[in-house]
C-alpha cells in the first residue's frame, strides 16, 4: 500500500500543477495545515532534480507568506480563529509558554524552531499572540524556511539517486521515521 502511495505522489510530482500545490501545502502549514512540506518538497525534487533550487524558492516563499497569516491570526484574530487550532493540537500551555518565550528571546526562537519538526503554525501565531514585531518576524522566518527548504534541496539535487534508491527500498522505515519526528516535534513543542 505505501508503495503505490509512493508512486502516485511521485506521479503527480513530476506534474505541471506540482508547484502550485507545493506552494499552497507550504502557506497553509506555516498557519493551520499539520502536514510538513517535505511530505511534497522531497517527491519532486526527486522527481526532477534540476529544478530543486526553485522548488526550495517556492516552499520558502510560500512559508513565510503563510507564517504572515499566522503571525496575524494569532495577534487579530487569536479567540476566534488561533484557540480552536490552539485546542485541536491540545497546545494551550504550549501557546502560553511561546508566548513568553517570545518576549524574552524574540528572534531566536523563530530561528531555532523554524528548523526542528516543530509545527511551524505554532512560532507563527504565538509570534503574533506576543505582537512580535512584523519585520524581524518576516525576515527571520525567510532565514530559517530558507534554509531548512534549501538544504532539503541541495542533499537531494546531489545525493537525489542514493536517496531515492533507500527510500523506495526502505520505504515503510522512512515513513515511520517521518511519523516519529512529527509527533516528536509537537510533544517536544509542548515541553520546550
Amino acid at each position: 500500500m505505501l508503495d503505490r502511495l509512493y508512486a502516485r505522489v511521485r506521479a503527480h510530482a513530476a506534474g505541471p500543477q506540482a508547484p502550485f500545490w507545493l506552494a499552497l501545502l507550504c502557506f497553509a502549514e506555516a498557519s493551520v495545515f499539520p502536514l510538513p512540506p517535505e511530505t511534497l518538497l522531497i517527491p519532486m525534487a526527486l522527481a526532477n532534480r534540476s529544478r530543486a533550487w526553485q522548488y526550495a524558492a517556492i516552499a520558502t516563499v510560500a512559508s513565510v507568506c503563510g507564517g504572515l497569516l499566522g503571525w496575524y491570526i494569532g495577534a487579530v484574530l487569536l479567540a476566534h480563529v488561533a484557540m480552536p487550532i490552539v485546542h485541536f493540537y491540545h497546545a494551550e500551555h504550549t501557546l502560553v509558554t511561546l508566548q513568553e518565550k517570545f518576549r524574552q528571546w524574540g528572534v531566536w526562537i523563530i530561528l531555532i524552531k523554524g528548523l526542528t519538526p516543530v509545527p511551524y503554525k505554532f512560532v507563527t501565531i504565538a509570534s503574533g499572540a506576543a505582537h512580535f514585531a512584523i519585520v524581524p518576524f518576516m525576515l527571520a522566518s525567510l532565514v530559517t524556511r530558507g534554509v531548512r527548504f534549501f538544504l532539503v534541496a541541495g542533499l537531494l539535487r546531489r545525493f537525489g539517486a542514493p536517496i531515492e534508491a533507500f527510500i523506495e527500498k526502505r520505504l515503510p522505515l522512512v515513513c515511520g521515521i517521518f511519523a516519529i519526528l512529527l509527533i516528536g516535534g509537537i510533544v517536544a513543542l509542548r515541553y520546550l
